[in-house]
């Protein structure tokens, strides 16, 4: 379950203004960034993937590995409903169970409000990219 919501938690990264948005883990370490023009790059500034302005997320190669619907529907690259986010900030897997919540001020915990991490300043619809590229290794 921790692994799914970390999943939504990046795979929603947004793309916001003209800075780079700091991706933070649980102990406020740098963990990744995302830049105005989607691109996702890790800590060390090397690039892992992009979101598009559609909901695709590709990796370095551009391939498709999975998609956002503006509805907060979650698809993998076979457009399989693999989750959802509420616009309440509620994370659910595909069954509609609760796993974890997106807070308005960026802090992102799993079912049992355990903070996995801190993405400040963007909006919880794209809170959730990163995990596409971080946690599925």
């Amino acid at each position: 379950m921790t692994k799914f919501l970390l999943f939504i938690f990046f795979l929603f990264i947004g793309v916001f203004g003209y800075s780079q948005q700091k991706v933070q883990n649980q102990n406020y370490q740098t963990v990744g960034y995302i830049n105005n023009d989607g691109k996702i790059q890790n800590q060390n500034y090397q690039t892992i993937g992009y979101i598009n302005a559609d909901g695709k997320v590709q990796n370095q190669n551009y391939q498709t590995v999975g998609y956002i619907n503006v509805d907060g529907k979650i698809q993998n690259e076979n457009y399989q409903t693999i989750g959802y986010i509420n616009e309440d900030g509620k994370v659910q897997n595909s069954n509609y169970q609760t796993i974890g919540y997106i807070n308005k001020d960026g802090k992102v915990q799993n079912q049992n409000y355990q903070t996995l991490g801190y993405l400040p300043a963007v909006d919880k619809k794209w809170a959730a990219a990163f995990f596409f590229f971080f946690f599925t290794k």
